[in-house]
């Protein structure tokens, strides 16, 4: 079975979407999300836009994409969440959305529980211990 090639313009909007969820850029990346662009579309990685804007520590970006349906239960091809990526950056604001929306402490591996503890981050423990 041969495959078709990607279309380089898909690439390129692909390429941009993610750099707007890296960037923070909510207002943007919304606007592409409601133009028809899959909430929860991964890169070569397997990170999500979710992923990639909670890593960054972009709070309202996360709350946009979780409004829009974005699946915080999905691991990247490493097993991390979008919460064990806010918890390693240690973005309070972040890690509180993704818990209102009822992201798993202990999902992924490593989870968000485990890296707060690899790392000895006290104040991220009890944040995700309710606290």
């Amino acid at each position: 079975m041969t495959s078709e090639p990607i279309d380089p313009g898909v690439v390129e909007l692909a390429a941009r979407v993610f750099d707007l969820a890296r960037g923070g850029a909510t207002e943007d990346l919304v606007g592409y999300l409601d133009a028809g662009v899959p909430v929860n579309l991964t890169n070569d990685k397997g990170d999500t836009l979710l992923i990639l804007a909670a890593y960054h520590g972009h709070a309202g970006t996360v709350g946009a994409l979780l409004d829009r349906g974005a699946d915080h239960s999905r691991a990247n091809d490493r097993g991390q969440t979008a919460l064990a990526a806010a918890v390693f950056r240690q973005s309070t604001e972040t890690v509180t959305r993704l818990l209102a929306a009822g992201a798993d402490p202990d999902a992924g591996g490593p989870s968000a529980r485990a890296t707060a503890a690899f790392f000895d981050l006290p104040a991220m423990v009890d944040l995700l211990d309710g606290r």
